[in-house]
């Protein structure tokens, strides 16, 4: 769930920093493909190399005739297999002394599933049913934005439309999944970074219109938000989403993610994203009639705008939570798959999406693509190697570490009793995602630790947490996770 947004200080050598972005670049770690055997190989071909320079400086010392030239054998282009194999888990050798128990006892935790491995080494340093599928809350965002890195990249973009209608006088505003898409004029922002703006979009129309010799005023305006379907709400939502600013319907065609204050993440959202678009729009074309329908087959487009990044778009799910970015991201990742634009849909889609990253999938339920729902199923494992991938740097994952929120500094981390107290020795040192529906509490992520080990780990706090005093909940978990910064490569499992 979401909460105002904070301020948000520069962090240095982390999410969303060149530095941060340069450690990973150079950093391989055994979460990358290959990353233990590259360093073999690596390892073998300086060995190779410096004997050949021992045997070269031997034949000069001892010989005043010229070497012989000796064609080398090309060596083969080695043949990577597309997908990004994860490294399976590494049982811990050495013995660790550093104990959590009374942490991981503590009965705010209601019903605690965790894992930590050492992000470095592999090694799994402290599990509690680690590879049981459970509830997953808002960290399961973070599986979304791996899924939608897999199949779009971090550039893709996508279009909100305006298309000719079959009549003159007849436009049509077609959907494209960017619920971004805002109301506010161009030049003044909404809580999205870089969202395209309607005016431009109606503008934009004006001119191709004219081009075009267009004398007949636009009488008639066609909403098709058809690109998701009709099936836009699940059953097990909390119906009271919408007002306390958590959520909307999922639809293809929104402006400002339907908030009626587009400039306040924690702003009430209404029950109907495509209306509010509708009138937001109508009001470029006075007197035109406005109706629901779909755009024509091979309809000339007139014009239009491009939603932010998959990166920004990520960034700005993860770090505030929103939820209809997720939603939007999932459901568009279900359409380019070809499973459908429906919520059974993504259960096909998200497991295929992430086939790319080597890690099993077995076990995932997918209900949603925010986590709201109390369906939806992933093993604290899971993440946990994913978060190894994202530590890694592998493929695009980047994208995912430069929005997550900073413990103690930005997004749904930096709320006033997050990391506060004897917790405050983790702040700026946990960079991971939050979740909170009634039944559960979750984060997930990375541990700079005290001792310079980093480690990548999930919490799962289960059970009725969120129905009575949910922050004592909320308390425990920082509380777990400043224990796993404390002890670092010494975590015990005991």
């Amino acid at each position: 769930m979401t909460s105002p947004a904070p301020s948000v200080p520069e962090t240095t050598g982390r999410p969303g920093t060149v530095e941060g972005a340069a450690r990973h670049i150079r950093r391989r770690g055994p979460f990358a493909p290959g990353g233990a055997a590259r360093s073999i190989v690596a390892a073998a071909l300086a060995a190779v190399l410096v004997g050949a320079s021992v045997l070269s400086l031997g034949a000069v010392a001892t010989t005043a005739t010229a070497a012989p030239v000796v064609t080398p054998t090309p060596t083969p282009t080695p043949t990577e297999d597309p997908r990004i194999v994860a490294d399976d888990p590494v049982p811990a050798t050495a013995p660790r002394m550093c104990s959590v128990a009374d942490a991981a006892a503590d009965p705010r935790l209601a019903t605690l599933q965790a894992q930590v491995r050492n992000a470095d080494t592999g090694e799994i340093l402290f599990d509690r049913s680690g590879d049981t599928p459970a509830r997953t809350a808002s960290t399961f965002k973070v599986i979304t934005s791996a899924a939608a890195l897999a199949v779009f990249g971090a550039d893709r973009t996508f279009e909100t439309r305006v298309v000719a209608g079959d009549e003159p006088g007849t436009i049509v505003l077609v959907g494209g999944g960017d619920i971004t898409l805002s109301r506010m004029p161009t030049g003044e922002e909404s809580v999205y970074t870089d969202a395209a703006h309607l005016d431009d979009l109606a503008a934009k129309t004006t001119v191709a219109l004219t081009a075009a010799g267009e004398t007949t005023a636009v009488s008639r305006l066609v909403i098709d938000s058809s690109l998701f379907g009709t099936d836009d709400w699940r059953p097990d939502w909390n119906p009271n989403s919408p007002a306390e600013g958590y959520q909307t319907r999922v639809t293809a065609l929104q402006v400002d993610g339907d908030r009626e204050d587009p400039t306040r993440t924690g702003s009430p959202r209404g029950t109907d994203p495509v209306a509010r678009t509708a009138e937001a729009f109508a009001k470029y074309f006075p007197g035109a009639t406005v109706e629901t329908g779909t755009a024509s087959v091979g309809a000339d487009e007139l014009a239009s705008v491009s939603s932010p990044t998959v990166a920004s778009l990520i960034h700005d799910s993860l770090l505030e939570s929103d939820n209809m970015i997720a939603e939007a991201l999932a459901r568009l990742v279900s359409i380019e798959l070809g499973a459908g634009n429906t919520f059974a849909s993504l259960q096909q889609a998200i497991p295929e999406a992430l086939a790319e990253y080597g890690i099993p999938t077995d076990g995932i339920v997918v209900a949603d693509g925010s986590g709201l729902s109390t369906a939806n199923a992933v093993p604290p494992s899971y993440l946990t190697r994913l978060f190894g991938l994202v530590e890694d740097g592998v493929g695009e994952l980047e994208a995912i570490e430069a929005g997550l929120p900073v413990a103690g500094e930005t997004g749904t981390l930096d709320e006033d009793r997050r990391f506060t107290g004897d917790n405050e020795a983790a702040r700026g040192h946990v960079f991971a995602k939050t979740g909170y529906i009634l039944s559960a509490y979750t984060l997930s992520g990375i541990i700079e630790a005290a001792d310079g080990s980093t480690l990548v780990f999930t919490i799962y706090a289960l059970g009725t947490v969120g129905e009575t005093l949910p922050w004592t909940t909320v308390e425990g978990v920082d509380a777990l996770t400043t224990a796993f910064f404390r002890c670092g490569d010494s975590l015990s499992n005991a």
